[in-house]
């Protein structure tokens, strides 16, 4: 109950950003309004251990060659002079830092030795992250039905979306070890990609980065509720996982608003 609280009271961004960033009233939406850099946001609060800081990509911009960028610092942002231009390398360079790009395909860090975990399965109602314990639907972007629709109808019935894509949702955690320390986690669209950091400091508030760069041009912080899925979760997994295609919702005896929900959300 006291993580949920604090989710909801942390899922918006910092006052404090980058030039070229504008938020909406509610600190919940960050857009970079011109060029491809200048987009630095931070987490209003420092993050708990375990709480998921989580976006999803409303809007891209052609023209640039890169993607989101996401992390943790330990800088508090109304410490900053000047907010840097880029998180990778300029806020990095500050150190205290653990910037990750994400690319098209696949972010998943295996250490050497190590073999990559299987993903679990797409109708699991929870993701796993050592004792963290997250309601997986929250975490997955999906497409929305549309002219093209079909093309992504095998990635919707998995549950994936391109981790750069419209609609993609990815978020950044870190997670206590038993030597003091912590490990930043990524997790796209549903999928942990693994410690992608390691040593973080836990004495230090951790804030989360988004930097809206290059071709994505806004991102929506998206709450998590940390407990069990409601019975309306529980219901759209069911209904996805039986249907041939998901336009065929529109002919099931329904209510309307939870056809729009298992088509939509």
């Amino acid at each position: 109950a006291a993580m949920a609280a604090r989710c909801r009271l942390a899922a918006r961004f910092h006052h404090i950003h980058g030039a070229n960033i504008r938020l909406d009233a509610s600190h919940t939406q960050a857009t970079r309004v011109e060029s491809f850099a200048n987009g630095l946001c931070f987490s209003q609060e420092p993050l708990a251990p375990g709480q998921i800081f989580l976006v999803e990509i409303e809007e891209k911009e052609l023209g640039w060659c890169g993607h989101l960028r996401v992390g943790l610092t330990a800088h508090d942002p109304q410490s900053l002079e000047v907010v840097p231009e880029y998180s990778l390398p300029d806020l990095v360079n500050l150190g205290d830092t653990w910037v990750f790009a994400i690319t098209r395909n696949h972010n998943r860090v295996v250490l050497e030795g190590e073999e990559a975990q299987a993903r679990g399965r797409p109708w699991e109602p929870f993701l796993l992250i050592e004792r963290v314990r997250i309601p997986r639907d929250t975490l997955v972007g999906r497409s929305r039905p549309g002219r093209y629709s079909h093309i992504l109808d095998d990635l919707y019935k998995m549950n994936v979306l391109p981790a750069t894509a419209r609609r993609s949702r990815i978020g950044v955690l870190y997670a206590p070890q038993p030597d003091g320390t912590a490990d930043m986690h990524i997790v796209i669209n549903g999928e942990d990609m693994g410690p992608s950091a390691r040593g973080l400091p836990t004495a230090r508030p951790l804030y989360a980065v988004i930097d809206v760069f290059a071709s994505t041009k806004s991102v929506r912080v998206i709450p998590v509720d940390y407990g069990f899925p409601s019975l309306q979760t529980l219901c759209r997994l069911v209904i996805q996982k039986h249907i041939v295609h998901r336009l065929a919702i529109d002919g099931l005896d329904l209510p309307p608003l939870l056809k729009s929900f298992c088509q939509h959300e």
